[in-house]
């Protein structure tokens, strides 16, 4: 009797898997089914870094990485129900790389998909939040007291040698190429050293400058005056035209709604967050016992059955 309620079991998981995965558009799309209109929501939160990033304390993940970005990106692509997508961002910003990283994904989603992307940004959506807000969204939503902008690139260097010299530390490097070791704490940087850092500051800086003129349509010159590195309120932001509405969330996700034609109060899909379980132990060790636990029923239904 156990085993043939095991057995019935596994199998109701099959076909309820099986129907998850048409309802996420994994499967052949010529099949027809009815499924319910979503918007694919992202959110971007934190310190934004170029690839995956490790989780903290409790399983605690402190900032966001391109990769899983663009991996969700691809999801609401390849998802048949995904109507829209909402890029829920509250970021300092982060790494130029990874924003360029999430951009081209953006785009890629735009022209392959042809699904509208909107933004939305919290407390603050600056720097590398911003570059990814301006490179692909059909709109950007921000509050009034947003932080926002920011369209700058720097490039941090500490120079510790008279600390050094007081405590009586002396240090030393052997190299290959003159400009090699530059950056290093323990001495001032040659005027070469300087001029070769700045060139690659400004070019990624006309980077920042060209995506932002070509996402929000404006003239390059008149962005370049906006340029300078400042943060606008959410409110100044509307006014010179780097975001089209003051709102929150909710507005910028009935927006979304309509662009990708859904109407009424709209479904949300995003990733799922950590149980509690997960968060005091971590994923893998959840994963973990929950694969012992059901090789443990397994067997003792198994030997159940045997005897």
């Amino acid at each position: 009797m156990l085993k043939k309620l095991f057995v019935t079991a596994v199998l109701l998981l099959a076909v309820l898997s099986f129907v998850v995965s048409l309802v996420k558009g994994n499967n052949n799309k010529d099949i027809s089914l009815n499924v319910p209109e979503c918007v694919a929501v992202i959110d971007i939160t934190g310190p934004i870094v170029s690839g995956g990033v490790d989780a903290g304390l409790l399983n605690q993940v402190n900032g966001t990485g391109s990769r899983d970005i663009m991996a969700q990106i691809r999801d609401a692509a390849e998802d048949i129900s995904v109507r829209a997508l909402l890029l829920n961002i509250d970021s300092p910003g982060g790494s130029p790389t990874a924003a360029e990283e999430i951009a081209k994904e953006l785009a890629r989603f735009k022209a392959e998909s042809k699904k509208p992307v909107v933004a939305t940004m919290g407390d603050m959506g600056a720097s590398a939040a911003y570059w990814i807000a301006a490179a692909a969204s059909d709109k950007i939503y921000a509050n009034a007291t947003t932080m926002t902008g920011s369209i700058g690139v720097y490039m941090p260097y500490m120079n510790v040698k008279k600390l050094l010299d007081t405590i009586g530390v002396e240090s030393g490097m052997i190299k290959a190429g003159k400009n090699k070791g530059m950056f290093t704490v323990d001495r001032e940087m040659t005027e070469e050293e300087k001029a070769i850092a700045q060139n690659i500051v400004n070019e990624i800086h006309e980077e920042f400058i060209q995506v932002v003129a070509e996402g929000r349509h404006m003239d390059g010159q008149e962005l370049r005056k906006l340029a300078d590195g400042r943060v606008y309120t959410g409110k100044q932001a509307k006014n010179v035209g780097l975001v089209d509405e003051v709102g929150n969330y909710y507005d910028a996700l009935a927006e979304a709604a309509k662009l990708g034609g859904i109407s009424g109060t709209p479904i949300v899909k995003s990733k799922p967050k950590a149980s509690p379980l997960e968060a005091l132990l971590g994923a893998k060790i959840v994963d973990a016992v929950k694969a012992q636990f059901l090789q443990s029923i397994t067997t003792d239904i198994e030997g159940t059955t045997s005897r």
